[in-house]
């Protein structure tokens, strides 16, 4: 089925699929009117060295200066407190919900992974935000998963991401995760770089893992929505019209918004359920086994997990500098 082609491909593409701003640039969602909007450590670290984010940032330093502890620990409660002015501002701008990630170095800690989300979430509702528009942002390791069935069930939505591959899919559905992010664009960086083979289309590994999950959880009756990420051009996005939710830059929003493409629907749950895909386990020993016979996805989280950590770090320097 395709859109009405007097729309722009972006306009197309929303009578799909739920578009999220893959963005902490306050102008660019008002610009795209996304419906959600998700932030990650990287986004908020680049975000804070630009003149229009200062205030936030004075304002999370100003509070953090009567916090005790070493400037370390104050860095890191000053983190947590720009992290929710940064999502209560964008609330203002989005009707939906907004993702607030957890420290990624916490990804393997479920115990701590839960303490931060509901810490969050306190400071949210602390703020007049109700916890019905926030999902908290997990990392898809198994400890994520675990942490994510307790917070779903304390009413505490997740959105696990990082995610590279069907058995995480598996695992963050089985735990009642609201919403997972698998990130196409790093999955076709991977298989390029490794084969040397340049991919587009239905072929393109990055899709094909998508459409795969989306498969998977709509013929089973898994409730946990997916939500494309991380896409590296427009034909990626345009191969997943459909997927419940999809995650896109301002730049690739901008060039939907300027394109007259017509969006056909490709993914449709009543297609999914007749897919022949069979059940994968789903215990502990299964979901690590199945993730080390996937290099690409072992690499992937491991790097991403890596990456992510490092920016809460540079961040954190950044905070400490200040308050010195």
């Amino acid at each position: 089925m395709a859109a009405n082609t007097s729309e722009n491909s972006l306009q197309q593409l929303k009578r799909f699929t739920t578009v999220v701003a893959d963005t902490g640039d306050f102008a660019s969602m008002r610009q795209f009117t996304p419906q959600d909007a998700t932030t990650n450590p990287t986004l908020i670290e680049k975000a804070v060295d630009m003149p229009a984010y200062q205030p936030l940032l004075d304002k999370a330093i100003a509070e953090g200066r009567g916090y005790s502890g070493s400037p370390e620990e104050r860095a890191r409660q000053i983190i947590d407190r720009l992290l929710i002015l940064f999502g209560c501002e964008i609330l203002k701008i989005v009707p939906g919900r907004v993702s607030t990630e957890v420290d990624a170095r916490l990804s393997f800690d479920v115990a701590g992974t839960v303490d931060k989300a509901r810490h969050l979430i306190s400071m949210y509702q602390a703020a007049g935000i109700p916890r019905q528009r926030v999902l908290i942002k997990i990392a898809s390791t198994w400890e994520g998963a675990q942490a994510a069935k307790v917070l779903q069930q304390e009413g505490i939505a997740c959105n696990l991401t990082l995610m590279f591959s069907l058995p995480q899919a598996v695992a963050c559905a089985e735990a009642g995760a609201t919403l997972i992010s698998p990130f196409v664009g790093r999955i076709y960086d991977w298989f390029k770089k490794s084969t040397g083979q340049e991919y587009s289309g239905p072929d393109d590994p990055g899709v094909r893992s998508v459409r795969t999950i989306y498969a998977y959880y709509k013929k089973f009756g898994y409730r946990t929505e997916v939500m494309g990420a991380s896409f590296r051009n427009v034909g990626q996005i345009l191969e997943l019209a459909g997927s419940d939710l999809l995650t896109i830059s301002p730049t690739l929003l901008a060039e939907l918004q300027n394109a007259s493409t017509t969006v056909t629907r490709k993914l449709d749950p009543d297609a999914a359920t007749a897919d022949p895909i069979s059940r994968i386990p789903c215990d502990e020993k299964s979901f690590r086994r199945l993730l080390n016979d996937d290099a690409m996805a072992t690499e992937k989280l491991a790097e991403g997990i890596r990456l992510f950590s490092a920016d809460i770090v540079k961040l954190e320097n950044k905070i400490v500098a200040r308050l010195a």
